[in-house]
């Protein structure tokens, strides 16, 4: 399961980096982190950040390097698409048609490509937030109409519980989830808590938060 944490965000990034293997892309999840955090970070080397909120994330990257490769993995609202679309590396929470058809056009009005995950619901709480099966093949089918919005994979979380088998078992359904695209999607999937059995259970992409940066403070 989880790494336990050091003191520094330099020693952090060791830790978990030992953990993960190559192919694997580690996303470090700087929402409601300084930006002094992120550089620390990013002087270790790391280059890929998630933000979820389109205020945050459009201040930090008007402030941090312009080669850091940011990824939006929160819920997106239709009418903040415009505020990310110039700069955003990939968004991985895709989770209607009606959202991806929004980046469509945003995308086309400024002749760009974006990529773009779908996000899929398979935790057993159903405040969370992703599409079912029978959506996700229903965005699926409609993907050749999109020239601006390119889909290059899935993203899922598990349900939030210490029971390893029920973890188990919706990162193996995510998973199979990915076999309706191309092959080798990004399979983004796994947090702080629970990247080690993601891995194991085929995410190439893991979104790794608290065990980097510390205990985030939501109150800002």
């Amino acid at each position: 399961m989880a790494i336990g944490y050091k003191m520094s965000i330099r020693d952090n990034l060791i830790s978990v980096r030992e953990h993960i293997p190559a192919g694997v892309t580690l996303v470090n999840v700087s929402k409601f982190h300084s930006t002094d955090a992120i550089m620390q970070a990013y002087e270790a080397g790391e280059r890929d950040f998630g933000e979820s909120r389109v205020q945050e994330l459009v201040t930090k990257y008007e402030t941090l390097p312009k080669d850091i490769r940011w990824h939006f993995i929160g819920h997106l609202q239709t009418n903040k698409v415009r505020q990310i679309v110039p700069f955003v590396h990939l968004i991985q929470s895709v989770d209607s048609l009606h959202l991806m058809q929004t980046i469509e056009a945003e995308a086309a009005r400024i002749n760009r490509i974006i990529d773009v995950l779908l996000e899929v619901h398979v935790a057993k709480e159903q405040t969370k937030s992703g599409l079912t099966y029978d959506e996700l093949t229903q965005l699926l089918s409609c993907r050749h109409q999109m020239q601006h919005v390119h889909i290059c994979g899935i993203m899922g979380m598990a349900t939030l519980t210490d029971d390893e088998t029920e973890i188990r078992r919706c990162f193996n359904t995510i998973r199979q989830f990915s076999n309706l695209m191309d092959p080798l999607p990004i399979i983004s999937m796994g947090m702080s808590d629970d990247y080690l059995l993601a891995i194991e259970e085929g995410s190439n992409m893991v979104r790794v938060g608290s065990a980097i940066f510390g205990t985030r403070n939501q109150s800002k």
